[in-house]
């Protein structure tokens, strides 16, 4: 009686749970832990590339060593930050780096459009192709993110699993910001060779008038 007693109990109990929302708040928690995982796998992936990409602009245009040394130094500032994806402060000192070191690369890139043997250079071609497909792969692991974020903060602020969320101590989470929300959609550009807008035609001025 007693056994059938306690089976009735965790039943309820399951019941219960899974009525409030516990179970759905424990997979939606751990979506958004694995689009965190992705987005610091294709921002990682993006900093191995940098050291080659250096070295080899490095071999043609030694003189840029501003640019390339703003590069290293943002590429090692990034590999410093412990970040806490739950921590505000930490996240937004994360996307500071993150975004400080994308902007060193792009003055890197646009310095080597300078150089027209580099640009001719079978690996610099190589890392370019990765490098622009890792900025696709960062800003598709950042809007699956976003949008996990948003949906789980969403469901623990709904009733009744905010009941729920704080029992058990689940609270909303940070997010990324944009200023511009097209960001999300749109990698920054990496490619080479844009085409110089045409010249446009002279005129011939106008007849001078009649004496």
């Amino acid at each position: 009686m007693r056994q059938f007693l306690r089976l009735m109990l965790l039943v309820i109990a399951a019941i219960s749970i899974s009525g409030c929302g516990y179970n759905a708040i424990q997979q939606k928690d751990e979506a958004v832990k694995a689009g965190w995982s992705e987005v610091v796998n294709q921002y990682k992936r993006r900093a191995d590339l940098i050291p080659n990409l250096v070295n080899t602009v490095q071999g043609y245009a030694q003189q840029e060593r501003q640019v390339l040394t703003e590069v290293t130094n943002a590429r090692a500032k990034v590999g410093q930050i412990q970040v806490n994806a739950d921590d505000p402060a930490s996240l937004a000192q994360f996307q500071q780096a993150q975004g400080e070191l994308g902007s060193a690369l792009s003055r890197l890139l646009v310095v080597s459009e300078n150089y027209p043997t580099l640009k001719s250079d079978q690996n610099f071609r190589d890392l370019q192709a990765q490098l622009e497909g890792t900025e696709n792969r960062i800003t598709v692991a950042r809007g699956r993110y976003i949008q996990m974020v948003q949906d789980y903060n969403t469901y623990i602020r709904s009733f009744p699993q905010v009941i729920t969320a704080k029992l058990f101590g689940y609270s909303a989470k940070p997010n990324f910001t944009v200023e511009n929300e097209a960001q999300i959609a749109q990698p920054p550009e990496v490619k080479f060779g844009s085409p110089q807008p045409a010249a446009q035609p002279q005129q011939s001025p106008p007849p001078a008038p009649a004496q």
